[in-house]
């Protein structure tokens, strides 16, 4: 049995473990309003990019631009895991690592052992992840990686994934391009997602939480509507598609951070909550203890008495 020593120890450690995760918690909270704002702010721009790319696509020859064409075979793939760049973020991590995984297996099987396919790691965990299993890592245009890009998240940081895409796709390294990442839904919920992001999908691909917004509207080629575009479809699409791949990576890098913050600030709850648990355990523990000590010396101190009066 642990002296009270000990269990004053442990208690001591369990307090100061708790007030970090406090603190955590609340700086989790804090970030995750900012990444709210931004996403929420992001998301309305991000869908009618998507919905005004679909109608161009309608008014042009889809052979008109090569992004969106699929080629003939898929020979080599790239798949972008967007995962954090620090843990204690509950199952935040391995949750979408296991969805990257499973979308390899269930996609690219025969590329990878063919060894045709590339793993694009944003954050930290995800280029651990990979690079340790042996998989072929791609690096930006300089030769650096994506770790550390959520320490300042911006849309230059984006631009360095979609460069490095389309770098690829330009040389053929590979023949499409897959972006796996989790989606805020909500403080506890995320969504992990697999996305064509390369070529660009004929058939737009709707996430569970485009398909409840209020700011997605799908577009309809009814024929009721005729679009003027000025100067014209084409030149529109040369100037549009880039942006829309960046702002697409951009919204994907966003849904991840909040979502982040999200888990974090639960993961963090949760541990303080089983901190003050374990404390009432350990002071019942405690008192106990105690009182058995307490016991045991004015038992000793009255055997101790008897004797005494015994011996006189």
């Amino acid at each position: 049995m642990a002296s009270l020593r000990d269990i004053r120890d442990r208690i001591k450690t369990v307090k100061n473990t708790q007030q970090i995760t406090r603190a955590m918690k609340m700086v989790a909270a804090a970030k995750l309003r900012r990444a709210q704002e931004r996403i929420f702010n992001t998301r309305p721009y991000a869908f009618k990019i998507r919905e005004l790319i679909g109608h161009l696509r309608s008014g042009v020859d889809p052979s008109s631009h090569p992004l969106f064409q699929a080629r003939e075979s898929v020979d080599a793939a790239l798949v972008v895991v967007v995962t954090s760049d620090r843990g204690l973020a509950g199952a935040f991590n391995a949750n979408i690592l296991k969805k990257a995984e499973a979308t390899i297996a269930e996609r690219y099987a025969d590329l990878e052992a063919a060894g045709g396919l590339y793993i694009l790691a944003v954050g930290r965990k995800s280029h651990e992840h990979f690079s340790k299993r042996g998989y072929q890592m791609v690096m930006d245009t300089d030769g650096a990686d994506f770790r550390g890009v959520f320490n300042s998240l911006s849309v230059t940081q984006a631009t360095r994934v979609i460069e490095s895409a389309m770098e690829g796709w330009d040389a053929g390294r590979w023949d499409e391009v897959t972006v796996v990442y989790n989606e805020f839904k909500n403080t506890i919920t995320q969504n992990r997602i697999a996305e064509q992001l390369i070529p660009i999908p004929a058939d737009g691909f709707l996430t569970p939480v485009m398909q409840a917004s209020e700011d997605y509207i799908e577009a309809e080629d009814n024929g009721e509507v005729e679009y003027i575009f000025e100067p014209n479809a084409q030149r529109l699409l040369d100037d549009l598609v880039p942006r829309f791949l960046t702002y697409q990576l951009w919204r994907m890098l966003l849904e991840s951070n909040a979502a982040e913050q999200g888990a974090r600030m639960v993961a963090m709850d949760n541990a303080t909550t089983n901190a003050g648990e374990l404390l009432k355990d350990l002071k019942l523990t405690y008192n106990r203890a105690r009182q058995a000590a307490i016991t045991t010396e004015i038992i000793e101190i009255s055997s101790g008495a008897e004797a005494l009066k015994a011996a006189s």
